[in-house]
């Protein structure tokens, strides 16, 4: 996947045609709640479906040096706004890649997370799309809204994924690895459940997976990065970020403004690679129409 450009024009023209037929940018999460689908993963987010066992992030004439960026979001009760706000902003996150040549022939794979312990959408995984097919597939995803109350989410299934079901050719090729986003605001399980994949993914485990192996794993392709906005009081709690702290040292990140999502995602993989400076961070920002607030919660997330 990855053969197509982004337009700005075919987002506005979407949008437009959206707020015409009083439509949601999540069609099948509206579809569930009217009654029109029934609730569960869309057949196209379906981790037990993937055409060929994985999701391939490939190189192509119009894209020859892709980057795989995977940005999965916790789509439990308290997180239910952050797929959204990334909606209402992919065109801010794809000028920073392209216009202001943060990244390189982007590749965006979007995915929700929840909890497998009793979710009916416990993993969704879309597409490495590098045009407006992202948003088709933001469209399909269920914004179930659950999880179990324990602080805990699953996690350690979307590492999975990203370890053993993705395919990049800008890692196999270059060497290049991939970036990971996992936006969320509570603790990974500590192991994966080799019951829970059977479930979620079709495959047999002869055991469970410690976390640390799993992570270990997702990490020999991709940066790792946990997001924690300020959407609920788990922000202010300081066992869920010591946590990923101690896990992803400083790529686990405390974004104090969660409009800031898609600057926070495309700054991070520009400076991780050294295509944009600190010294010209706040400029390329505010040169896309980041407010003063957002560019400065960008700067405090990154800066720890």
């Amino acid at each position: 996947m990855g053969a197509t450009h982004w337009s700005d024009a075919h987002y506005n023209h979407r949008a437009k045609q959206l707020r015409r037929h009083q439509r949601s940018a999540f069609g099948y999460d509206e579809d569930i709640r009217q009654g029109r689908e029934r609730a569960g993963v869309h057949p196209d987010m379906d981790p037990m479906h993937l055409k060929g066992g994985v999701r391939e992030s490939r190189d192509s004439q119009e894209n020859p040096h892709s980057t795989s960026i995977a940005v999965m979001f916790d789509v439990t009760g308290s997180m239910l706004q952050v797929p959204q706000i990334m909606q209402r902003s992919l065109c801010s996150l794809m000028a920073l890649c392209l216009r202001r040549g943060f990244v390189r022939d982007p590749a965006i794979l979007v995915g929700g997370i929840g909890d497998a312990k009793c979710d009916l959408a416990p993993l969704q995984v879309g597409q490495f799309e590098s045009g407006n097919e992202i948003e088709l597939d933001l469209d399909k995803l269920y914004l179930e809204g659950g999880g179990g109350g324990q602080q805990h989410e699953s996690y350690e299934l979307a590492l999975y994924f990203l370890a053993r079901k993705t395919v990049m050719d800008g890692y196999e090729k270059r060497g290049k690895k991939g970036y990971a986003f996992i936006i969320g605001d509570e603790m990974p399980y500590p192991r994966v459940s080799r019951r829970e994949v059977k479930r979620v993914f079709g495959d047999r485990l002869p055991k469970d997976i410690p976390f640390q192996q799993i992570l270990k794993e997702a990490q020999q392709k991709y940066e790792v990065y946990f997001i924690l906005p300020n959407l609920t009081s788990y922000y202010h709690d300081e066992r869920i970020i010591n946590c990923w702290r101690n896990l992803l040292g400083q790529y686990a990140l405390r974004l104090p403004d969660p409009s800031g999502i898609s600057e926070l995602i495309a700054s991070a993989i520009g400076l991780a690679q050294e295509s944009i400076g600190w010294d010209e961070l706040s400029g390329n920002l505010q040169g896309e129409g980041a407010s003063q607030d957002v560019v400065q919660a960008v700067e405090t997330a990154l800066q720890r």
